[in-house]
């Protein structure tokens, strides 16, 4: 198993022990349909995705994970309130237009969100900006700024500060080092390379 699989592996270990036996799950850029199929063997949940790309939906159905292919927003739009036990974001966050209304939106449908991120202030990006005035270029972030698609990074610590000032209450949260193995467990805006978040309303 590479590393990248590896580390997507404690990200969906993580989620699982979230999530209910037979849970409502809404996952909002779903890409392949990994996680969802991931939860579906493991908690036998009833799973949607939705992601903008149509390629990435395809591979859903081949999976036998159910998607839509349309943008998030307008999909929530349509949903009535707690319809969803669980809306996980898991690394789309940070690709979103509007983040913070689609996270309100989130909450609204889902009795609870998962959100899962890069954490843009580890050490080492933080080093890597000072002394090399760049971003990092690693298995997290393979590719250069001019080859990705648009980002809006941000760290644990303005992550925290946003739940706060909305007022969302943080049910439980997971900080992984830069292994995204082990725990971190001090000074997670430092030294975290990968936060999962808990949240309801």
């Amino acid at each position: 198993m590479n590393p990248q699989n590896k580390r997507r592996q404690v990200d969906f270990q993580i989620i699982a022990r979230w999530v209910s036996e037979g849970d409502r799950v809404l996952d909002l850029g779903c890409g392949r349909g990994v996680l969802l199929e991931y939860l579906q063997r493991k908690k036998s949940v009833y799973g949607v995705g939705v992601d903008i790309s149509f390629e990435r939906i395809l591979s859903c159905v081949k999976r036998g994970v159910p998607a839509y292919h349309g943008d998030v927003r307008t999909l929530l739009a349509s949903f009535a309130d707690d319809s969803f036990d669980r809306v996980i974001f898991s690394r789309s966050v940070e690709l979103l237009d509007d983040p913070d209304a689609i996270l309100a939106e989130g909450l609204r449908v889902g009795k609870r969100v998962t959100v899962g991120f890069v954490n843009h202030g580890f050490w080492l990006n933080r080093v890597n900006f000072l002394l090399k005035g760049q971003r990092t270029v690693n298995e997290v972030y393979p590719r250069p700024w001019y080859e990705t698609l648009r980002s809006n990074p941000f760290s644990v610590g303005e992550f925290d500060r946003f739940c706060v000032s909305r007022q969302i209450k943080v049910e439980n949260r997971v900080c992984l080092s830069g292994d995204w193995s082990s725990r971190s467990r001090c000074l997670p805006n430092l030294f975290a390379g990968y936060a999962i978040y808990d949240l309801s309303k």
